[in-house]
């Protein structure tokens, strides 16, 4: 009978330290896992759920996360849109615990989803580091920057209304709001 008392303190011992081996190594697993998940894969799982944008500059932004691409994120709220380089968010409030791995984030980068607006000649207004809010419409999209044609919100692109044409890097843009 102690033998047998023995022998199964001995087996329990070896069950619990068996036990904690594979939480240890369930825990690492975890960890690992999540460290190879980025902010887009995150964004891409709270689509169509509503977030909060914290900018730099400090403007919030609260809405719809209606699509998510390589570099950039767009919300709405009430008709209103926001095109979000992603290099200028600070903050994101509202995404779900775990990353969705069957969606992916749309492949296009910024130049692509800004050259949508350009193509359809949509009067944004463009927020920038540090600077003002400037209302135009996008004339030109390149692979580093904008050209933005500035001109009275409520008017055309048209020459007359025009005040100026500014080249506006990529890495200066904090918004685009299309004024559709």
């Amino acid at each position: 009978m102690r033998w047998e008392g023995l022998f199964a303190d001995l087996e329990g011992q070896l069950a619990a330290e068996e036990r904690r081996e594979l939480d240890s190594e369930v825990a690492e697993r975890t960890r690992r896992e999540r460290a190879l998940v980025d902010l887009t894969a995150r964004l891409v799982a709270a689509l169509g759920a509503p977030v909060s944008v914290l900018l730099e500059g400090g403007r919030s932004l609260a809405g719809t996360l209606a699509d998510v691409g390589d570099g950039w994120l767009l919300l709405g709220d009430r008709g209103r849109e926001w095109l979000v380089p992603q290099h200028a968010v600070l903050s994101v409030a509202g995404l779900p615990a775990h990353a969705d791995p069957g969606r992916t984030a749309r492949r296009f980068g910024l130049g692509h989803a800004l050259r949508v607006l350009a193509r359809d000649r949509t009067t944004v207004a463009v927020g920038l580091a540090g600077g003002p809010v400037l209302v135009g419409t996008l004339d030109v999209v390149g692979s580093d920057h904008v050209l933005l044609a500035e001109h009275p919100e409520g008017e055309p692109r048209r020459p007359e209304n025009v005040r100026r044409v500014s080249a506006l890097p990529f890495a200066g843009l904090r918004v685009v709001e299309s004024r559709r």
